[in-house]
């Protein structure tokens, strides 16, 4: 026996007013496989088809707004209020001087900013984040797009420079070469030459510097005979020692 919601008729309202409902019911109906599996696929397009379709727009609402400006056409216009600016405002430089590099290291890294060694005959270690900012560039309240921020840093314990590139480690003067002192040389002692002792020969010629080596040399002088204490005498010229040397 057929139930009154297997009626074809109400059926087919349903899915044209409640698809969901009405696909339910088609499938506890007496249809046949085919018709049941149709009016599923034709009840769920209607379905989709009303659920991405625009909503009716609200006729009433449409009029009312269409007779406001006729309403106002009357009234003395306002006066439109200024539209805010789009232009924002270009970034200043902060100060940095006096904080660590890790508080520039950002703005740096952003802009294609550098850093530097405030004493120029010092190098910076591979890391240099807790170096103190001594001086930058432009300075504070500066766009920073002015021009390529720079900073320069100096060691936790070293007091900043006066200036930038300032010598750290002066070098030590060299001291002055001293002229070396001439060497005091002595003078040679002069050494006195011995005096030759006095032979028998000298005492006995008196002292005198005149020697005869024998009788020949005192002949061919022509100084013989020579007596005792002349000069020239000689023991070894008086052999016979008599006083009187060469007398032959």
């Amino acid at each position: 026996m057929r139930r009154w919601w297997q009626h074809p008729a109400l059926i087919v309202c349903l899915l044209v007013f409640l698809p969901p409902v009405g696909i339910a019911l088609t499938w506890t109906g007496r249809w046949s496989r085919n018709k049941k599996v149709v009016a599923t696929v034709l009840g769920s397009l209607w379905f989709l088809l009303v659920l991405v379709s625009d909503p009716p727009q609200d006729t009433e609402n449409d009029a009312k707004g269409a007779a406001k400006p006729t309403a106002s056409a009357s009234t003395t216009p306002a006066t439109p209020s200024p539209s805010p600016s789009t232009t924002q405002a270009a970034p200043v430089m902060p100060s940095l001087v006096g904080r660590t590099y890790t508080d520039a290291e950002p703005l740096l890294t952003k802009n294609l900013g550098r850093a530097y060694a405030a004493y120029k005959d010092v190098e910076l270690p591979a890391d240099y984040t807790s170096w103190t900012v001594c001086f930058q560039r432009p300075d504070a309240g500066a766009p920073v797009g002015s021009a390529v921020p720079v900073v320069y840093v100096t060691a936790p314990d070293v007091p900043c420079p006066a200036s930038p590139n300032t010598v750290l480690h002066k070098p030590t003067p060299k001291p002055a070469p001293t002229a070396p002192e001439p060497s005091r040389t002595q003078a040679p002692v002069p050494t006195q030459e011995p005096t030759p002792a006095a032979t028998e020969d000298d005492e006995a010629s008196g002292g005198n510097s005149v020697y005869y080596r024998n009788c020949t040399a005192v002949r061919a002088a022509g100084a013989a005979p020579i007596h005792a204490g002349e000069p020239g005498y000689g023991s070894h010229l008086d052999r016979d020692g008599d006083g009187v040397a060469c007398e032959r």
